[in-house]
């Protein structure tokens, strides 16, 4: 059994995974390398780790970690934010954590484990060697816990990163059945705890096509995101749009940093935006092909335009700014 004591005190002791009947947290050490490998800090596994332990919830609660700042990137899927917290990894200043499956899992375990979102969050922000700061990006399955992060960490800054409804809409479609299901699965999702009455029966919901439940699911995560920005944690939020970002990466990478508090240097940003981390792809790894907008179906399009006219009208009649605007002070050269 691994000290508690020793890993309270070694970043690289990443907490991933809760036992809620056993009362215990799963910790997996990992490497560096991990931080900036494709993929997700969830899909890690034992096997592929360095070492594994397993920890009283109790143990856990009086750990005393040396904290370090804590920022986080929340959005509304699709919209470029794995590429984002991977940015993040800039030497001397920051790393990035692309979704760590304990975020997931808190979540998941409602309000029995909301005892455990502070010291979660205080051993995701122990400092690393190479970065003072710690960025975290949650899954957008997670969002529901955004206000209880916030409220854990007051000294926290907080990026709501979404895309236009086209763009997440051509996400979805790109992924054909399965991206279709999600897209349903997080409407019922994101309307149990950002909900609203939309004037539709369950029948009517039921008949909804993929994309109605998918544009539905957008359009409530910018309300969602709209009323955060507009409540008592506001001043801590900035939200950006993933196309922006797309466009201005170098510029943006350093709004986010000065927006933290975090000093930045033009060189080693630019580096990064030259570096390989641009051309491969954020969450599969190899060669980032861009997608061709021509491959859609005469049928995509029309439907594509249809219900993006009926949230438009949704949006109106709920007074919501749809997409969101970016709050995020972005100064392209």
């Amino acid at each position: 059994m691994t000290d508690a004591a020793k890993i309270a005190g070694d970043p690289h002791w990443l907490p991933h995974a809760l036992d809620m009947a056993g009362r215990r947290m799963q910790f997996l050490r990992i490497g560096r390398e991990a931080l900036t490998a494709s993929g997700f800090l969830a899909d890690l596994t034992q096997e592929t780790c360095e070492d594994e332990a397993w920890l009283p919830f109790d143990t856990v609660r009086a750990m005393e970690p040396a904290t370090g700042p804590l920022h986080f990137i929340f959005h509304s899927a699709f919209c470029r934010s794995t590429l984002l917290v991977r940015a993040m990894n800039v030497q001397g200043v920051s790393i990035g954590l692309a979704e760590p499956g304990i975020i997931a899992q808190l979540a998941g375990a409602g309000d029995p484990a909301k005892g455990l979102v502070k010291p979660v969050c205080d051993l995701l922000s122990r400092p690393w060697s190479d970065g003072r700061a710690v960025f975290v990006k949650p899954t957008n399955h997670a969002n529901m816990l955004i206000p209880h992060l916030l409220s854990a960490r007051p000294d926290a800054r907080a990026i709501l990163m979404t895309n236009p409804l086209s763009s997440f809409l051509r996400s979805v479609d790109r992924r054909a059945l399965m991206g279709r299901r999600w897209g349903r699965q997080l409407y019922l999702e994101i309307m149990g705890y950002a909900g609203m009455d939309i004037g539709m029966d369950a029948r009517e919901q039921f008949s909804m096509t993929d994309l109605q439940a998918a544009g539905l699911a957008w359009f409530l995560s910018q309300r969602f995101f709209t009323m955060l920005l507009a409540g008592r944690e506001g001043a801590r939020l900035r939200s950006l749009d993933g196309d922006r970002f797309d466009l201005d990466r170098a510029d943006t990478i350093k709004a986010v940093l000065d927006f933290s508090g975090l000093s930045s240097d033009a060189v080693q940003i630019e580096r990064i935006v030259d570096g390989p981390l641009f051309r491969r792809h954020a969450k599969l790894g190899g060669e980032f092909a861009m997608e061709s907008l021509t491959e859609r179906s005469p049928s995509y399009a029309q439907e594509c335009e249809q219900v993006s006219q009926w949230i438009g009208m949704i949006a109106q009649q709920a007074d919501v700014e749809i997409p969101l605007r970016q709050t995020l002070s972005v100064r392209s050269r």
